[in-house]
């Protein structure tokens, strides 16, 4: 049988609630900590416990991290019944492309927007962007903000309909490839083998966009926490989340090891 043994709600009692404005849309973006600037995006279906906990160690690592309020009700336990309403609802929203043929999502416009706000009240050399599933991809597409320097793409599940696509306009590509060829970057990214959302045909589309610039890492489903959240364990229903809901949070653990890795790049990009 089944538990639900999951952590509650979360207050978000120790984030700062800023309303930032970008080119006239106002989103609400939770703040917490000092150094470098870090977007941390939620996963489907919104900022979850586990999403705050990852954003809570990169702010311990020594970050200011910014995590941005993009769908469903901030700091709630991801839920069967709410993660399929606001599944459906992101999949029908103008902002979002969730399907092959839609291109680029127009909220990442936005994101880059709040990533050039951040660089330049926070300062250093440019900014971190961790996309999470839904919002994997976007971590990428931020890298077309100059202030972007150290992207990190985790299980991207868009296009849905397309286990090869990648949610970029083909100008997008192209310019995300130059961006990243011309400044020496390298796009860090994670996914469980036998993910059904972020498949092996999708690194490799990321492969060979990106090239070496592209570090796709790859961890046995076998080792994923087996008792997630309702929504991930009823409705994705496949290891999925590395670093969040299917985080096993054990020392030595391989999915507690990504966290590391993606703590250190993180270090060595923004902390030189």
């Amino acid at each position: 049988m089944n538990t639900d043994s999951g952590p509650p709600d979360d207050p978000i009692a120790d984030f700062s609630r800023r309303y930032v404005d970008v080119d006239g849309v106002v989103k609400t973006v939770h703040v917490a900590g000092t150094g470098p600037a870090v977007v941390v995006m939620p996963e489907m279906p919104g900022i979850s416990p586990d999403v705050l906990r990852l954003a809570r160690w990169v702010r311990d690592a020594g970050f200011t991290v910014h995590v941005p309020s993009l769908f469903g009700r901030d700091g709630a336990r991801p839920t069967v019944e709410d993660g399929e309403r606001i599944v459906r609802r992101a999949c029908v929203s103008a902002e979002f492309r969730a399907f092959v043929g839609g291109g680029t999502s127009p909220v990442t416009a936005w994101l880059r927007g709040l990533a050039r706000q951040a660089h330049a009240e926070c300062g250093g050399p440019g900014v971190g962007a961790i996309g999470l599933c839904f919002t994997g991809n976007f971590a990428l597409t931020m890298a077309l903000e100059p202030a972007v320097i150290a992207p990190v793409v985790n299980h991207p599940s868009l296009p849905l309909d397309d286990p090869a696509g990648l949610e970029l306009s083909e100008d997008d590509a192209r310019a995300v490839k130059e961006r990243v060829a011309r400044d020496d970057l390298t796009v860090l990214a994670y996914r469980f083998d036998n993910d059904r959302w972020c498949t092996g045909q999708r690194f490799a589309a990321y492969r060979a966009l990106l090239g070496d610039a592209f570090d796709g890492r790859v961890l046995p489903g076998g080792v994923a926490n087996t008792d997630p959240p309702p929504f991930f364990r009823d409705v994705v229903g496949t290891p999925h989340s590395v670093v969040t809901a299917h985080l096993v949070d054990e020392e030595g653990h391989p999915t507690l090891r990504a966290r590391d890795e993606i703590l250190a790049y993180l270090t060595e990009r923004l902390k030189p």
